[in-house]
């Protein structure tokens, strides 16, 4: 038996078992199937490359039906790439139905009774402080209003004063 022949019946027994335990109800096991097709099928790109040969780089003096295709290795580092997204989309999923088993018959909805109740706290405190806002803002207006109504009748009671100076200065004034 050659190494070539050695590695394709691993593939093999790999995709065989990746199936089977892929056909059980449990999510685990249905990850734990998938990372075996997926290392499946990277061994069998790798059986499929065909013999090693020189580095893809041509230069002087190099024979071209020396060097090895890199087509196999693109398509290794891509399945590898989606085996581990996919990978991490079956975590995901397996942590959420755990979560939700958890929980058993309250379902999904524990956490938006908690939102709602603490969005409904956050109202209230928001509104409070809102009309406190609203009162301490009004108190400052009336201040500066009759401040402002102070400055203008001294201000009307100073130009009544320099306008009369400025007749009797002028002579328009009686006299």
């Amino acid at each position: 038996m050659t190494g070539s022949l050695t590695l394709v019946a691993l593939v093999a027994v790999m995709f065989g078992a990746g199936i089977y335990v892929m056909l059980e109800r449990s999510l685990t096991r249905v990850l734990i199937g998938f990372l075996l097709v997926g290392n499946a099928v990277n061994l069998l790109i790798y059986v499929m490359s065909g013999a090693p040969g020189l580095a893809p780089v041509l230069y002087d003096g190099v024979d071209p039906d020396e060097i090895s295709d890199p087509l196999p290795q693109v398509f290794m580092l891509t399945a590898i790439v989606i085996n581990l997204g996919i990978t991490a989309f079956m975590l995901a999923l397996i942590y959420r139905s755990w979560w939700l088993a958890r929980l058993g018959d309250r379902g999904d909805l524990v956490d938006d009774d908690r939102d709602e109740r603490e969005s409904g706290e956050g109202a209230a405190d928001v509104a409070r402080s809102s009309r406190l806002d609203d009162t301490a803002i009004l108190e400052i207006l009336d201040q500066s209003d009759e401040e402002y109504e102070e400055r203008a009748s001294g201000a009307s009671a100073r130009s009544d004063r320099t306008d009369r100076t400025d007749r009797t200065d002028r002579g328009g004034g009686r006299r």
